[in-house]
């Protein structure tokens, strides 16, 4: 019988800082109304020439190095993202290249704010069938180059940021106590075109992309803000209880929870609402964004930068987004 370990975290961000104040010049909006309905401060965007597949190279070399393996010794790359270097093939196969890797699995999670977690579990089920020994997960966004950055798209434009996360996950013996003790996955797709991308598409007629779409904007995310605010309070609180009860766990057991940062008032409800002291959650959104796939293994990262998140403690995430889809690990570090 085998389990996974999480050996290291890695992230980056690109060096570009945008703050609200930068955004107010873009739109009509300002850095109070901002900060008041997300938390957010400030976001990272990269240049132009910069993709989806560099940001993710950074995090894994990082992620790599801390793990004290040799990046030959990786046996499948899962990488989690919902703005990819192309539409095909999948991003994972341009990372694999970067690194200088042959040959290993490669394959791509598109969950979006939920894909890392997803990708937790993949990885952790490749392990335990003892299929794999050694899997790189990465979660990395490019948001600025897909956003309409005008007051039509400012209810979305204003969260979002750039940045990567990986993780090295290896094969560990089930008594291991720094272990993934359980993964959770949940999706209602009746909910799909709350918080979604139309266009391009194979749902639209003989043509995938035309200039009346693009003049209507179908190619930008549109949310529906509220129902995702609703339901991300109601279905984080759900499978967090649920990685608990799997494991007879109490939320006091928890030393450490990292959440998905889409919004710091989604997580601050989370906590109110379950009575987490506000000492055991770990924010990183007032600085980034929203960075979907990549938000928690940078608070991964980070959390153990800052000496909050230290081997031996007992962590929960939880995540929701487009799909929806919501998702929860409970594991030890």
């Amino acid at each position: 019988m085998f389990a996974s370990e999480i050996l290291s975290a890695g992230m980056y961000v690109p060096p570009g800082v945008v703050t609200n104040h930068d955004l107010s010049k873009l739109m009509d909006t300002t850095d109070e109304w901002i900060t008041q309905r997300s938390g957010i401060k400030e976001r990272r965007w990269v240049a132009p020439e910069v993709t989806t597949s560099d940001l993710a190279l950074k995090a894994a070399e990082e992620a790599i190095q801390k793990a004290g393996i040799a990046k030959e010794e990786i046996d499948l790359i899962v990488f989690a993202t919902l703005s990819p270097d192309h539409e095909f093939p999948g991003t994972g196969v341009f990372l694999q290249h970067k690194l200088g890797l042959a040959g290993c699995a490669s394959l791509d999670i598109r969950q979006a704010c939920s894909g890392f977690l997803y990708g937790l579990s993949v990885a952790d089920q490749f392990i335990k069938t003892g299929m794999y020994k050694t899997v790189l997960l990465v979660g990395a966004e490019i948001h600025s180059k897909g956003m309409d950055k005008t007051t039509r798209g400012r209810d979305v434009a204003v969260l979002f940021g750039d940045g990567a996360g990986a993780v090295v996950l290896r094969r560990t013996d089930v008594n291991n106590p720094s272990r993934i003790l359980s993964t959770h996955l949940h999706a209602e797709g009746a909910h799909a075109q709350e918080l979604w991308v139309q266009a391009p598409g194979m749902n639209l007629g003989g043509d995938r992309m035309t200039m009346a779409m693009i003049e209507e904007g179908m190619q930008y995310p549109k949310m529906n803000g509220k129902k995702v605010f609703t339901h991300a309070i109601r279905r984080m609180a759900e499978v967090l209880h649920e990685g608990l009860a799997q494991n007879n766990m109490k939320l006091d057991d928890i030393d450490l929870f990292l959440f998905h940062q889409a919004n710091l008032r989604i997580n601050e409800m989370v906590a109110q609402e379950l009575k987490i002291p506000a000492e055991k959650v770990f924010n990183t959104i007032q600085k980034y964004g929203n960075t979907t796939a990549a938000t928690i293994p940078i608070g991964m990262t980070e959390a153990v930068r800052a000496g909050q998140l230290k081997k031996g403690m007992m962590v929960a995430s939880a995540a929701f987004g487009s799909g929806f889809t919501w998702a929860s690990a409970i594991y030890r570090w």
